[in-house]
């Protein structure tokens, strides 16, 4: 398997552990504020990467140099998730998953602007149809949902987490210098961890810990293990492999793998003409595949 190869495996998975976390996601965030939740689950998160890391070769030297790498692409991190839980108390699940689904062409931006990463037709081609077919997906293939959609305060608030996400993808590639993702990832969060802590200490002093429902603990745990310590790593790892516009396309499948969380939940199925939908996610990510020949030896080069 071609190191390409290996970065789109890493953002399959990553698509359906994330997927896990909107669900759960909007049942915790009217329960606790979204800096206080952030912030344990980077501790937590941090906590399992320090037993990672140190038990397979530790950090080297190098990864000490710089440290305020860490420091900016936490900025973004922190951003993002704070946001998406923010956005989570009023915005409507459907229009929410829209917003996440403009993240891709955000990103193929940013990844011009900060690497000069050009997309290639068939790169923008597979973007139009991945981003077509997820809000074929989102709106359960309902024109007249689609037709009423409607921008309100969350999914405002929502956008801009996902800007800062879209910045994150390409910002990787341009400030690691050679660590190992397990490592680089520990540095990031205990950067967000540090500042959650800070800036979310009056959250966390308010927040009424013993009278919190269950389904924030789930929520703190599934966030911390699989939608950061984990996700993180498999960011960390892809978008050393992949261009930046590419890392993102995987968000396309998120509604997709939604559906199959819903399923595995014992949910209704979702109509057959759904199904379309995610046929043109699927479409997207082979006319991707195709086009690994486009990546730059200075990606293939830190594998």
């Amino acid at each position: 398997m071609i190191e390409a190869h290996r970065g789109h495996l890493a953002m399959l998975s990553f698509s359906a552990l994330v997927a896990g976390s909107f669900s759960l996601g909007s049942m915790a965030a009217p329960h606790i504020a979204p800096d206080a939740l952030n912030a344990v689950r980077f501790v937590i998160a941090s906590a399992i990467l320090a037993v990672i890391v140190f038990s397979t070769g530790g950090i080297t030297r190098s990864a000490y140099q710089a440290p305020w790498r860490y420091m900016v692409l936490a900025l973004f991190l922190v951003a993002y998730f704070v946001l998406m839980f923010e956005g989570l108390k009023t915005g409507a699940p459907v229009s929410m998953a829209a917003v996440f689904t403009l993240t891709p062409l955000m990103a193929a931006g940013f990844g011009w602007l900060l690497l000069r990463q050009v997309m290639t037709g068939r790169m923008a081609l597979a973007l139009t149809v991945g981003g077509v077919g997820a809000l074929w997906v989102i709106f359960r293939a309902d024109l007249a949902a689609l037709l009423a959609f409607g921008v309100g305060r969350g999914e405002m608030i929502y956008f801009l987490g996902c800007m800062a996400h879209a910045v994150y993808a390409p910002l990787v590639p341009k400030l690691n210098r050679g660590e190992r993702p397990a490592v680089f990832t520990f540095g990031v969060l205990v950067a967000g961890a540090v500042l959650l802590l800070i800036f979310g200490y009056p959250s966390l002093v308010a927040t009424n810990w013993s009278s919190l429902p269950p389904v924030v603990w789930v929520t703190i745990a599934y966030t911390a293990v699989f939608a950061s310590a984990l996700t993180f790593f498999l960011l960390q790892y892809a978008s050393l492999r992949l261009p930046s516009a590419k890392v993102m396309a995987y968000t396309y499948l998120t509604p997709s793998w939604v559906i199959l969380w819903e399923m595995a939940l014992g949910r209704p199925l979702p109509p057959v003409l759904i199904l379309v939908g995610v046929g043109m996610t699927m479409l997207a990510l082979a006319l991707l595949l195709k086009d690994d020949s486009q990546v730059r030896g200075r990606v293939a080069s830190k594998g």
